[in-house]
């Protein structure tokens, strides 16, 4: 797959984010109303001077209704997307075309959810009309699958594999430990992690991402007219969005140790940006950790690691805090929480904060100067999913 791309053509010139928790005295609308007016007050805008939104959220609304309401709209258009747990950077990617298509001066593209009192332990999935060939089991158990399949394809003993995941969930709650925004805010250690409570196979409830309400936004110009708004806009790279075709669920043969889906997107992603080695270009990257297993895969997925080296890399530090290459700096899903409409938009806000040399002295990384980061943000399940990369620069 290859796509041309718009590098460079336009910029996001303010964020805002709310913390992701549970907010038991907040509704879905207050959420949206808090991201975007910190986002557009920033630069000195209300909402209303934004040309068109787009609003991502899987279940908290069914139109762009939910969001002109609540900010108070007159005479805008505001469309609603959804794509699985990648809906936060579908309305990023659609905002960004529109903008560089010139169909609009400005857009802004806001990610919700709301989940915590709904009555269900998470999202409770629409009863769709299937063919009877979907899968019949949880999230956890699908993800489940792939650190058997990954310790069997490279000779790891299954204790020792345990540890290694565990030590990715340590490492982002060490990371969110360090934000405000995060959900979880308690550093975890490796022993701790691993004495969890079983969920599935052998993942335990801290392997697993947390559920939580929240919502984030970015606004986003042509590039020529960024620094109308800000000093040091962050430019859009690349944007790269893949949709599998389900056909790993009828695969007996089916590899659990790598997604093809989010293979492509990030080799798409690569070529628009230019990226020939993503381990030494990038400064950092924000990847969908929704299960410890999900992030092993992915670093040699998106080409951080070779394969079957990713289990040593992660052995070894190189994507800690400090590390070559830190990823999930902002503590990730495992620690920030997953409000599944706000997450996509979530990692760039923490882009947004340290490649232009704004987060917290504690949480900072060291890699800065490269000015190039990551996000990459999935959804469905080993076998069929939607995967998307983004690559934005200062």
């Amino acid at each position: 797959m290859s796509s041309h791309g718009i590098s460079d053509q336009v910029a996001i010139v303010s964020m805002g984010c709310t913390p992701f928790k549970e907010h038991w005295d907040k509704g879905a609308d207050d959420l949206l109303v808090d991201a975007v007016t910190q986002t557009t007050g920033a630069v000195g805008l209300t909402p209303n001077d934004i040309d068109a939104y787009w609003l991502g959220t899987s279940q908290s609304g069914a139109s762009g209704m939910m969001a002109a309401g609540p900010l108070k709209l007159e005479g805008k258009p505001v469309s609603r997307v959804e794509n699985y747990c990648a809906t936060g950077s579908e309305a990023l990617r659609n905002a960004a075309y529109a903008v560089a298509s010139g169909a609009y001066d400005s857009a802004l593209a806001v990610g919700v959810e709301k989940v915590k009192d709904g009555g269900y332990q998470g999202l409770n999935a629409f009863p769709y009309p299937t063919d009877g060939t979907q899968r019949t089991l949880t999230a956890a158990a699908m993800f489940s699958l792939v650190a058997p399949a990954y310790a069997r394809r490279y000779g790891i003993d299954e204790d020792d594999l345990r540890r290694v995941l565990a030590t990715i969930a340590s490492k982002n709650h060490y990371n969110g430990a360090r934000n405000p925004l995060a959900q979880f805010r308690k550093e975890m250690d490796v022993d701790a992690i691993c004495a969890m409570p079983a969920v599935a196979g052998r993942l335990g409830v801290f392997d697993c991402a947390g559920v939580a309400d929240g919502s984030s936004a970015a606004m986003i110009v042509r590039a020529e007219d960024a620094h109308k708004y800000c000093d040091n806009p962050l430019y859009i790279k690349a944007l790269s969005l893949v949709a599998g075709n389900g056909s790993g669920l009828l695969d007996p043969d089916y590899d659990y140790t790598t997604f093809p889906e989010c293979v492509a997107a990030g080799e798409d992603a690569y070529a628009q940006a230019g990226i020939t080695n993503p381990r030494t270009q990038l400064a950092m990257a924000e990847v969908h950790d929704c299960f410890t297993p999900t992030e092993l895969v992915l670093m040699e997925d998106l080409g951080f690691s070779k394969r079957g080296e990713a289990y040593t890399d992660v052995t070894n530090g190189v994507f800690d805090l400090k590390g070559d290459l830190p990823v999930n700096s902002d503590g990730g899903l495992k620690s920030f929480g997953h409000p599944v409409g706000a997450s996509g938009l979530r990692m760039i806000y923490e882009l947004w904060l340290q490649l232009r040399g704004e987060a917290p002295e504690d949480r900072r990384i060291a890699t800065a100067d490269r000015g190039l980061g990551l996000t990459h943000n999935l959804g469905g399940y080993p076998g069929e999913m939607v995967s998307f990369v983004g690559i934005f620069g200062v």
